[in-house]
């Protein structure tokens, strides 16, 4: 049983410093250089066009983007 405890307090741990630096950099963890980018494959599905949430959150994207470019400091 107390190598349950232990595996447990020790998965928290990871948890809670995974979740720190998601809160300091703002950014979700990322995946290794590999996967379906990796195989030439660009989106997840084989539309031609994407949905209009994606081109919402496109549009969002390249909102933010130009925002960062017009406010940046150096």
């Amino acid at each position: 049983m107390s190598t349950f405890i232990a595996a447990f307090a020790v998965l928290m741990v990871f948890f809670l410093l995974m979740s720190i630096g998601y809160i300091i950099k703002k950014k979700a963890v990322a995946g290794s250089c590999g996967g379906l980018g990796a195989l030439g494959i660009d989106k997840a599905c084989d539309c031609d066009d994407p949905c209009d949430k994606r081109k919402a959150k496109m549009a969002a994207e390249e909102a933010r983007k130009e925002k960062l470019t017009k406010d940046r400091i150096l």
